[in-house]
């Protein structure tokens, strides 16, 4: 049965896609820690980041790190921090949020941004990845 990364990827479960390849995609965190949070995803299903070939997690830090560059481009912040986790969903995944402070990489306070909120600054990190 397909993660439901994969559902995403695949079209099945809407996102808010902020960048794409042949190999990895972005979208948001439903929950996020902060405006922007981003989860960077291998489209092909893999549970544990690090049993992932030493070429494909390369590919796919390189990946995050231009998402993080234009997530840091359109979204105010100090740094971008990077997170991974995995409990959560069983699919491989960076987690990437926008911080001014050391508190603001507490998975323990989630919070919910309202649609049109998400949309808008999707669009803004899309458009500073397109322009990398």
């Amino acid at each position: 049965m397909p993660t439901i990364f994969t559902r995403i990827i695949q079209g099945e479960i809407p996102s808010y896609k902020v960048a794409e390849d042949d190999e990895f995609y972005a979208f948001f965190d439903i929950n996020p820690l902060k405006k922007g949070h981003t989860l960077v995803v291998p489209k092909r299903e893999q549970d544990y980041i690090f049993d992932i070939a030493d070429d494909e997690i390369g590919r796919m830090m390189v990946f995050a790190k231009h998402v993080a560059q234009a997530l840091k481009a359109a979204v105010p912040c100090r740094k971008v921090g990077v997170a991974v986790i995995g409990l959560e969903v069983n699919h491989a995944h960076i987690h990437l949020v926008p911080l001014d402070k050391e508190g603001d990489l507490d998975f323990a306070h989630k919070t919910q941004l309202p649609p049109e909120e998400m949309e808008a600054t999707a669009r803004a990190i899309a458009q500073a990845y397109a322009a990398l």
